[in-house]
């Protein structure tokens, strides 16, 4: 009879979005991943027999790794599209987005960079190859080297839409696999740009105001900024209440949730 029971549980637990009832694995957006890191950490000094994964290799495969449930959660920051969705959905997976963050595509450059303001335009014709030097825009005789996420990115595919207005960049362009790179690359080149969520700005790069608004907590929280955007995690269907899942992904909530997502430079929901 108690294996019974146990058992029992166990089905109820994998069907409320859980691999395991002491494991819970997460895969997807490195943008989302410091988040889901400080949240796995806090959740480890709880319960410390759970074994929780987090892996930050970019929206697109936490999206293709909810499909094949090799995750509980998917880290995103963009929404599903709607192939990801059909292919889910194909096998008897029904996504469900939490929103547990704002956050904002900043636009950066090297603090030695005079530059301070672009437009959406004057970015977007940046990674088009139309403006190749600094001095176009008001700034030295230098050469401008632009940096952009991969296409898997959830950051690529928000500034592809918002800033680039779908348009295709140039030949030129040197692609990187995660945030704290492009934030390197552009820390370490004078004359490049890049960009990267909010969480990843610090002193040691320069973000430029777009369309004459500077990236804020505010002016993200109230979608001022032109390249806001929501964060998310993705669970296979709505988590059964109470399951460890269903936990994790309503932590944000919290008001140790919301101190920890402020810590790590993004907007919490209750900053409106």
């Amino acid at each position: 009879m108690r294996k019974l029971i146990i058992c029992t549980m166990l089905a109820a637990g994998l069907a409320g979005g859980a691999l395991r009832a002491d494991t819970l694995q997460l895969e997807g957006s490195t943008t989302v991943g410091p988040i889901a890191d400080a949240f796995a950490e806090y959740f480890k000094s709880i319960y410390p027999d759970l074994q929780i994964t987090v892996k930050k290799t970019g929206s697109g495969d936490g999206a293709a790794a909810l499909v094949d449930a090799r995750c509980d959660i998917a880290n995103m920051s963009r929404f599903m599209k709607e192939k990801e969705f059909k292919d889910a959905v194909a096998k008897n997976i029904f996504p469900v987005a939490h929103v547990v963050a704002m956050d904002g595509v900043c636009v950066i450059v090297h603090p030695s960079n005079p530059v301070k303001a672009l437009t959406t335009a004057q970015v977007r014709d940046i990674y088009m190859g139309k403006i190749k030097n600094w001095k176009e825009l008001g700034g030295p005789d230098m050469p401008i080297v632009p940096i952009s996420r991969d296409t898997s990115s959830g950051t690529y595919e928000t500034f592809h839409e918002l800033v680039m207005a779908k348009q295709e960049m140039a030949a030129n362009i040197e692609y990187v696999n995660a945030n704290p790179q492009a934030h390197a690359r552009v820390k370490g080149t004078p004359g490049a740009i890049g960009y990267v969520g909010l969480g990843f700005v610090d002193t040691s790069v320069k973000a430029l105001e777009m369309d004459k608004v500077k990236p804020s907590r505010k002016t993200i929280a109230t979608g001022t900024y032109p390249v806001s955007r929501p964060l998310y995690m993705f669970t296979a269907g709505y988590p059964k209440l109470g399951s460890m899942t269903h936990r994790f992904v309503t932590f944000h909530y919290t008001e140790k949730g919301q101190e920890l997502i402020e810590a790590k430079g993004f907007v919490p929901l209750t900053n409106y």
